[in-house]
């Protein structure tokens, strides 16, 4: 029988199960319906320990819409901030790209940087409550050192250890502003001054649209823009590590966007941006960063207007001639994700069973045999055996769940328009008596 799913969080298991309604991958809860991927996420788990020793690495996760590429990004980014690494992601879309004359590079920058969590704050918006931890913890530590807070000798102490830090950050592209702004900050914070530490908030977030202006409220000369965004995340995977983090997630989703932009030469600079994003995460140029992109098959091997379409990335991602001899390899830079088999589904819709009615408290009327039903029922369909996605299997269940609990009066089998008879019924029972969880 299926697994017990522990007490979940009321308002997470309300958000999780709204998400699921309606196809939606939901972006807290997602370990409570996780079932297989171990290969994949174990694999993604292991480029991470790298990060956290100065690493870096670019996955690129493949498969059809709904196959649960999303979903998988989504839990190794729960996975990551419980380990202690911040984290961010961005779905691409016409407005948000990697490169982008009009602004698109900076949109999925300040995209990024919404989203940004941590442990602590693991909804997003996490960008000032890390910079502001990281001010108390140094001045915690100035404290136990024997400085007596509030004193000049506190004060220079406590500067001189963040100068320490945003000193080395002056090496990297950018660097220099990007220190300037976190030393106003700090000088900021100690002068209570919110006006000012919203203008370098603002700058960190990539708000300023012109030079002029970020120079008129922080005396800043350059700000984060289309051509340089990158560079600024490159700088905030140091500075994380640095302050005490294992290291930067980038989450990248529905790349699918780049395959559809018309303009050959605008699609290739954005192929051109995520090629120099591969080279300088494999190449160590970028330590303590992971990025992981989502897209669909069309996407990667499409070679009119796909990533195989740019010799470089070709060359790069194109699988070898062993490709084909049957085995898995989760190694590589690409991971495609491959159809649940019917035991994985079957815990899953009997995980989501569980948690309908954990969440309306409910003794939910389906029976473990009925719920194979209702699973053979949509595989059996046309195509379904390659075709049917998790996405669709978990919203029609949760659609039959929600009719069942909404008319009492209603049958499984009047909804879901099956018979089972005695002898399918055993099948049933001695299939699901195999089932290992």
């Amino acid at each position: 029988m299926a697994q017990q799913v522990n007490r979940v969080p009321k308002r997470i298991l309300v958000s999780l199960l709204e998400s699921l309604s309606a196809g939606v991958v939901p972006r807290m809860g997602a370990p409570y319906v996780a079932i297989g991927r171990e290969g994949e996420v174990s694999s993604i788990l292991d480029s991470l320990e790298n990060v956290s020793e100065g690493g870096s690495f670019m996955k690129l996760v493949i498969g059809r819409y709904g196959s649960g590429k999303s979903f998988l990004m989504q839990l190794v980014k729960g996975y990551a901030v419980e380990k202690n690494y911040v984290c961010c992601d961005a779905d691409l879309s016409p407005e948000r790209r990697l490169y982008g004359s009009k602004g698109n590079g900076l949109a999925t920058y300040r995209e990024l940087i919404k989203n940004m969590c941590t442990k602590t704050s693991p909804e997003g918006g996490a960008l000032q409550s890390l910079i502001a931890k990281w001010i108390s913890n140094i001045q915690s530590e100035t404290a136990m050192a024997g400085y007596r807070a509030g004193s000049e000798e506190f004060d220079r102490e406590v500067e001189k250890r963040i100068f320490e830090v945003t000193r080395e950050a002056e090496s990297h592209v950018g660097g220099f502003d990007f220190a300037y702004v976190v030393n106003t900050y700090y000088k900021a914070t100690k002068c209570n001054d919110d006006g000012l530490k919203g203008c370098a908030l603002r700058w960190l977030r990539g708000e300023y649209l012109t030079k002029s202006e970020a120079k008129k409220e922080l005396n800043v000369y350059s700000v984060i823009n289309d051509e340089n965004w990158y560079d600024y995340i490159k700088l905030l995977a140091f500075f994380v590590r640095r302050i005490g983090y294992k290291g930067f997630v980038v989450f990248i989703d529905e790349c699918v966007n780049l395959y559809k932009i018309t303009n050959r030469v605008s699609r290739e600079a954005n192929y051109e941006k995520l090629l120099s994003m591969f080279n300088d995460t494999l190449q160590g140029n970028s330590k303590g960063l992971g990025i992981i992109l989502g897209g669909t098959p069309m996407f990667l091997e499409d070679r009119r207007r796909g990533l195989y379409s740019y010799e470089a990335l070709k060359s790069r991602l194109e699988d070898g001639k062993y490709a084909d001899m049957g085995y898995k390899n989760l190694m590589g830079p690409v991971i495609r994700l491959e159809r649940l088999d019917d035991n994985e589904l079957y815990a899953l819709v009997t995980r989501v069973k569980n948690l309908h009615g954990m969440n309306y408290n409910w003794e939910v009327p389906v029976s473990d045999v009925q719920t194979a039903e209702f699973l053979k029922d949509s595989l059996g369909r046309a195509g379904a055996g390659t075709m049917i996605t998790p996405r669709e299997i978990i919203r029609d269940f949760l659609q039959v769940l929600n009719i069942l609990y909404q008319n009492p009066n209603a049958k499984f089998e009047d909804i879901v328009k099956v018979k089972i008879s005695e002898d399918r019924k055993e099948s049933n029972e001695n299939d699901i008596a195999d089932i290992e969880f």
